[in-house]
């Protein structure tokens, strides 16, 4: 019950809904020999894809200001990072990652699509559903709405570097060696996960065309939508002892709980 852990079930809630939205459908048409989705069930996993992605990448930005609060002005932390601050920063993440993906889907699916019904990719992408469309003025609003995210993605991207230069810093004036390790510890994991997401999202928008192809389209798509929520969890359990410890405390819990069982079913 800290800021630290909200935050953590937020993200974890946020990568759960990502691969929910994309590998489960993926799968099922893998099994089935099928490519096919409905219209509506495309228009709804690309909403709720962009809504978890842009949620969890605006999780990670509150985060990133919870670990500047604790590092480099713990005195304030209580006041800063209280419970209603906490939930309004959560609720605006989700809120935000809302919005954007309405303003993407309304201005994509409002588009004329006539070059075909085959998205080459698999989920519905929006850079993919684009290349069907044959209106030149939606397709270039819908460019420029793309721009504007990325520019604000760039913005919080920023945000998060000045935030850890400033608790390198602070961290770095720490006297106490128990203490760097400490903060150091806490704040690796949040930094990897950013890197990680931040690095795979990056490329895969802002590659060059020069290197685009069908496969590499497919591979960078896996790389960002389905690798960064599969590894952040492992990320964070590495990293924390405190999270090692509860799963080891609810394994040996289920080994207790199955072990009573078949006593309790030998009897």
């Amino acid at each position: 019950h800290t800021p630290m852990y909200f935050f953590l079930l937020n993200l974890a809630l946020l990568d759960l809904g990502c691969i929910s939205t994309t590998l489960p459908k993926a799968m099922a048409n893998a099994l089935w020999g099928t490519r096919d989705i409905s219209y509506a069930g495309c228009v709804a996993q690309t909403f709720l894809f962009l809504f978890l992605f842009s949620a969890e990448y605006t999780v990670l930005v509150v985060m990133s200001y919870d670990r500047y609060v604790a590092i480099c002005k713990p005195l304030h932390y209580g006041t800063l990072m209280d419970s209603r601050a906490c939930a309004t920063m959560a609720a605006a993440a989700w809120a935000t990652g809302a919005l954007n993906a309405l303003l993407h889907t309304a201005s994509t699916f409002s588009m004329p699509l006539c070059q075909g019904n085959a998205v080459d990719q698999f989920f519905c992408e929006i850079p993919q559903i684009l290349k069907l469309s044959c209106s030149e003025s939606d397709y270039l609003r819908e460019i420029g709405f793309i721009i504007v995210s990325v520019l604000a993605i760039l913005g919080c991207f920023i945000f998060i570097v000045v935030s850890y230069v400033q608790i390198f810093r602070a961290v770095l004036r720490m006297p106490c060696e128990q203490g760097r390790h400490k903060a150091f510890s806490t704040c690796l994991p949040h930094l990897a996960v950013v890197s990680l997401f931040v690095t795979t999202a990056f490329f895969a928008n802002l590659k060059p065309h020069s290197f685009s192809s069908p496969s590499l389209d497919l591979v960078v798509s896996f790389l960002y939508s389905v690798v960064p929520p599969t590894l952040n969890p492992i990320i964070y359990s590495i990293r924390n002892q405190e999270l090692r410890d509860a799963v080891r405390k609810m394994m040996s819990w289920s080994h207790f709980s199955r072990d009573k069982l078949l006593t309790c079913l030998h009897k």
